[in-house]
């Protein structure tokens, strides 16, 4: 199936859009056309990217440099990109970090989780916040938060990481509730399991990740839940974080 058998939206602005799950949506919006605007906390990351997409699809390409933590940054990057668009039907927040992956409970320090809080949290309210003038004037706007499966389910040695994907859960039924009855704004979440990025490669190590013991799904797959949770095929769906784990959250703990 082509993403063009999706209703996608036309402008589509994308954070942590230079690598892994963000870089995937970026680049099946621009492969449909759509005009997308990705928002890097390297300008000279986002300008590599943005010159192999337009290469590469017919979707026309925009970037902004800022930091998603920094609301200042952050509405800057937005205002233009919003501008070179035309304006904002789809926020799709993909950055994230995984944090002191790792530290346990009395070893993980009170910095660390507050970074890891402030990245994927606030600056996930952030930039709906910045955004959210410009998908108000859109017939059919839509946001996307990336939360993971980490939201429902805990693993030690990431305290932080599962605080933060957690309250992505909570934080997309609270934007829905607002947003669609307010101003006709869709809030959704996907919740993948372990994805094979740069990220996850980091964390994990690339001899795990080149044989897991466990699903392993790509940033594509991710991409396609993305799309169509901001397709106008996903009208009616809202305040719903879709949980992309293989079934694992839903088994039962008795041996058999």
């Amino acid at each position: 199936m082509a993403a063009a058998s999706l209703d996608l939206p036309e402008r589509v602005i994308v954070t942590g859009g230079t690598s892994g799950i963000g870089r995937a949506c970026a680049e099946l919006f621009a492969a449909a056309g759509c005009g997308v605007g990705i928002i890097s906390r390297s300008q000279q990351r986002a300008d590599a990217v943005a010159a192999e997409l337009a290469a590469t699809s017919s979707g026309t390409v925009f970037v902004a440099a800022a930091d998603v933590a920094d609301e200042t940054g952050m509405q800057a990057a937005i205002d233009q990109l919003a501008g070179e668009l035309g304006g904002v039907d789809a926020l799709i927040v993909s950055a994230g970090i995984a944090g002191e992956t790792g530290a346990l409970l009395g070893t993980a320090t009170v910095d660390g989780f507050r970074q890891v809080m402030e990245t994927n949290v606030v600056g996930a309210f952030i930039a709906v916040n910045c955004a959210l003038p410009y998908l108000t004037e859109s017939p059919d706007g839509s946001i996307v938060l990336l939360g993971s499966d980490s939201g429902f389910v805990a693993v030690p040695g990431m305290i932080a990481y599962n605080a933060s994907k957690g309250a992505i859960v909570q934080l997309t039924r609270a934007l829905a509730t607002e947003a669609w009855e307010r101003r006709g704004i869709r809030v959704n979440s996907v919740a993948p399991s372990i994805v094979d990025t740069p990220m996850a490669r980091h964390d994990l190590g690339d001899e795990l990740m080149d044989d897991p013991p466990f699903p392993l799904q790509s940033p594509q797959d991710v991409a396609w839940s993305v799309a169509y949770l901001s397709s106008r095929q996903a009208r009616a769906v809202n305040g719903t974080t879709l949980l992309s784990d293989f079934g694992f959250a839903g088994r039962s703990s008795f041996p058999a």
